[in-house]
């Protein structure tokens, strides 16, 4: 008795699978992704770097008021004030 192969002959099914995964290829002229980061998040970005430096800079005056170092300048203070108001 003669047995033929039955069914598909040929076919390798792990090529198949091979095909599958690694998918069709792009063309070469394809576009690639690309992000793009509006200029609020980055503004946001710094803020936090701003966010921490102010936040040690008060630990800091903390820990000089509860010493008794911390000296503040009247002088400053008002020349700060008067620059906010006039808006300089």
């Amino acid at each position: 008795m003669k047995i033929n192969h039955v069914g598909v002959s040929g076919i390798n099914p792990y090529q198949k699978q091979l095909n599958k995964v690694n998918g069709p290829k792009k063309p070469s002229g394809a576009q690639a992704d690309k992000l793009e980061i509006s200029s609020a998040a980055k503004e946001m970005q710094g803020a936090s770097k701003i966010l921490k430096e102010r936040q040690d800079k008060i630990q800091s005056l903390k820990q000089q008021v509860s010493s008794g170092e911390y000296k503040p300048n009247p002088e400053g203070i008002a020349k700060g004030i008067v620059d906010f108001y006039r808006g300089k």
